[in-house]
């Protein structure tokens, strides 16, 4: 599988917070899984943590990275085509980090990984439940 981590699950994981499902964290620790997050989680953690949203147990940008290279997660770079996926994503949900995912998840054959029932609402997009 090749699973694409929204950032509350991402952070439910590295935190072994109860909220994430059983069947969640199997997928994501499945060693036949290929596991991304995105830099525009990254970046929406980031906004939170300055708007006093988020606390982290150091700055974001130095803390989020090492977890996700701790726990063997892969990076995922935005690029020009899961840009263009936009275009056609009908206006079911207005979060423009969610969009972002739903085309990248869309451009590059992944499932995400949410619990965001905006995200779910989505039916071209591939989710684990």
């Amino acid at each position: 599988m090749k699973l694409l981590l929204d950032n509350h699950i991402f952070l439910w994981f590295i935190q072994g917070d109860s909220r994430l499902s059983e069947k969640f964290h199997e997928a994501i620790q499945n060693q036949a899984s290929e596991v991304f997050l995105s830099v525009v989680s990254i970046w929406e953690c980031v906004i939170k943590y300055q708007m006093g949203k988020l606390d982290f147990p150091e700055s974001p940008v130095i803390y989020l990275p090492q977890q996700r290279a701790k726990h063997l997660i892969k990076s995922l770079v935005v690029d020009e085509a899961s840009i263009a996926q936009l275009i056609n994503l009908p206006p079911l949900h207005r979060d423009p980090f969610d969009r972002l995912l739903i085309c990248q998840a869309l451009q590059h054959n992944l499932m995400i990984v949410t619990e965001d029932q905006a995200i779910l609402s989505y039916p071209m997009v591939s989710t684990l439940r």
